[in-house]
């Protein structure tokens, strides 16, 4: 199955009323705010999207509105992060009655599945669906690694056509290549190794960040993909300081924050996530407003 998924994907924030009940046209705005700045695609229901913290009916009714919404203008994918192998089967199967472009499927959550696990839950959700598949490889978070050997393993199952590398091992971009070939679009799915994976062969990117900052996100992925590296290193090193934001345990309200203070939204996440305090908020905050005040000119 051919995809021509490329370019920068959100994992999009999903917004919250002050009663944590979800707000729809918050995140429809923000979502909107996206494609204005020039987004190539959009994956709903992430781990930045917040997908473990909502009910099964709240995650339909996010993805029917999103998909409404888009209109055919942007691929519209879906996480999938399902406690079972059933349940993600059947959450694939509800995601194509709603018209999704694909998924990005992650392993089965809360067990930690060892590797001939990994290879038939992934197996059998691709064969639970024609959708198109991104397989979502981060071990850092979910304690679950997904090989360049067992990707090679899982190469005849014609639905998996992307991978979300976020290993935080580089290496592994290159490794995918000279194991798999082409046989997968790479994407780098770790914001602060986003320029050395594009180097290295990844053809798209699944940001965090770009929920905050969507215009600088674009101007990087251009001026790198059009080699200008000298310009693109430049704008990296101003970003870099938030991007490590995408790598820590709190990456959710980090980024939220950093979507609120840019004005996307609120910073309102899902318990058991909290508002940031003290010390840790005012260290977060420091780096987003002084990106804020030295931000490149576009």
């Amino acid at each position: 199955m051919a995809s021509n998924w490329r370019g920068v994907f959100p994992a999009a924030n999903t917004h919250f009323k002050p009663d944590q009940s979800l707000d729809i046209p918050a995140t429809l705005l923000h979502v909107e705010a996206m494609i204005e700045a020039g987004i190539h695609g959009i994956i709903m229901l992430g781990t930045v999207g917040e997908n473990c913290s909502l009910s099964y009916t709240e995650k339909l009714e996010v993805l029917k509105a999103t998909f409404a919404h888009v209109a055919g203008r942007i691929p519209v994918l879906s996480g999938v992060a399902e406690t079972t192998t059933a349940l993600g089967c059947q959450f694939a199967r509800d995601c194509k009655a709603i018209g999704l472009d694909g998924l990005m499927v992650l392993p089965a959550m809360v067990y930690k599945s060892d590797p001939r696990e990994t290879i038939v839950h992934f197996r059998t959700i691709a064969n639970a669906t024609d959708l198109p598949i991104m397989v979502y490889n981060n071990p850092v978070s979910y304690g679950v690694d997904i090989t360049p050997e067992m990707f090679a393993e899982l190469a005849d199952e014609p639905t998996l056509v992307a991978i979300k590398e976020s290993s935080e091992n580089v290496r592994r971009i290159t490794d995918l290549r000279n194991i798999v070939g082409d046989r997968y679009t790479l994407f780098c799915g770790v914001d602060d190794l986003v320029l050395e994976s594009l180097l290295l062969g990844a053809e798209g990117w699944v940001s965090g960040l770009v929920n905050a900052f969507p215009k600088e996100n674009r101007l990087l992925w251009d001026l790198a993909t059009t080699g200008q590296w000298e310009e693109a290193v430049k704008i990296y090193r101003w970003y870099t300081p938030l991007l490590h934001l995408d790598t820590h345990v709190k990456l959710v309200q980090y980024i939220k924050l950093a979507v609120a203070e840019c004005g996307f939204g609120s910073e309102l996440t899902r318990a058991p996530r909290l508002p940031l305090v003290g010390e840790e908020r005012e260290h977060v905050v420091g780096i987003i407003r002084h990106a804020i005040a030295t931000r490149p000119q576009i």
